[in-house]
């Protein structure tokens, strides 16, 4: 069974940092894309970083050079390395895979889903 779990969400000041995890099973890294989209009440899920199987990635506009996405092979683990948090970053995090192996943008392009976990930025 293909399955996608986060962890690592909860309340952090302004400024302040966070790590999230995504813990893979039922698939491997050398044939995924992996990815990090976010999703506030009301707004349209968006991307916030993105990895394939090379490690290539992407990044969000509002993550580019605050947030950093890697793969632990080993561990079956993806990471979101979150810094610089502001308020606005505060919505549900979701991890995503697909078997894709071309970098897809947008969440259509990502088939397995975790059930997100909460990140709340105080300011």
């Amino acid at each position: 069974q293909v399955q996608v779990v986060e962890s690592g969400g909860g309340l952090v000041q302004e400024g302040g940092s966070l790590r999230l995890s995504c813990t893979v099973s039922g698939l491997t890294f050398d044939d995924h894309s992996m990815g990090w989209f976010r999703q506030a009440p009301g707004k349209e899920r968006e991307a916030v970083a993105i990895i394939n199987s090379v490690h290539h990635s992407k990044y969000g506009g509002s993550a580019q050079g605050r947030f950093t996405i890697a793969l632990d092979n080993a561990k079956n683990t993806m990471y979101l390395q979150m810094a610089s948090l502001k308020p606005e970053d505060t919505p549900v995090y979701y991890c995503a895979a697909d078997s894709d192996p071309i970098l897809a943008v947008g969440p259509e392009g990502y088939s397995i889903w975790g059930r997100g976990t909460q990140v709340t930025v105080a300011s």
